[in-house]
This record gives structure tokens, C-alpha cells and sequence, in this order.
């Protein structure tokens, strides 16, 4: 399973290296980002690129969001 800790990092940082970090993976691949808050930018970026995503409010606050084709 790959994972992105993009907790700590400001906009546009967390979105950047989701995108650069999916141009790596296989279709079959999951991708799963741990984020500060809820990504609403790269939801529209993930659905011009034919991603789905599973997206997961932590105890914390954070967001986990899984990114899958």
C-alpha cells in the first residue's frame, strides 16, 4: 500500500505531490493520502483524471483518502 503523509505542508504542496505520486502508480494501485483538511481542489482533479476516491474523517481532524482507479 502506498502512503502520502502531506499533514504539515501548505497548499499547494499536499495536491502537488498527491498528482506527482499517482503519475508513479499502476491502475491496480491504491494510493492513500493522509491530509490536514478535506482536499476539495484535487477531487476535481482526480475526476478529470478518471480517479475515484474513498475519502475518511479521522479522529484527529485529518482526512484519509484513498485514490484508486
Amino acid at each position: 500500500m502506498n502512503v502520502l503523509d502531506n499533514r504539515g505542508l501548505e497548499p499547494p504542496q499536499p495536491m502537488m505531490r498527491t498528482l506527482a505520486a499517482l503519475t508513479k502508480m499502476k491502475d491496480d494501485e491504491v494510493l492513500t493520502i493522509i491530509n490536514d483538511r478535506r482536499p476539495m481542489f484535487l477531487y476535481e482533479q482526480l475526476e478529470e483524471l478518471g480517479y475515484k476516491q474513498r475519502t475518511e474523517e479521522q479522529s484527529d481532524g485529518s482526512f484519509k483518502i484513498e485514490i484508486f482507479r
